[in-house]
């Protein structure tokens, strides 16, 4: 019974920290969402590089 009591407290203590930091947590819904950092141009680039390399890889085999 000893070590039961012995463990009980910590994890009761740190189970009452963890719920008390909850009740205080912001609510992340109500905050505006981040501006985007980019505009999908430089993903449109990226897949027409990779395109790119694939119709110079298909021609090199070709020839």
């Amino acid at each position: 019974m000893k070590v039961f009591a012995l463990f009980a407290f910590p994890i009761l203590s740190l189970m009452l920290v963890a719920l008390s930091h909850l009740g205080q947590a912001q609510d992340l819904a109500l905050s505006p969402a981040p501006p985007p950092t980019s505009d999908g141009t430089a993903i449109d680039q990226g897949v027409a590089y990779v395109l790119m390399m694939v119709a110079l890889a298909i021609t090199y085999m070709i020839h």
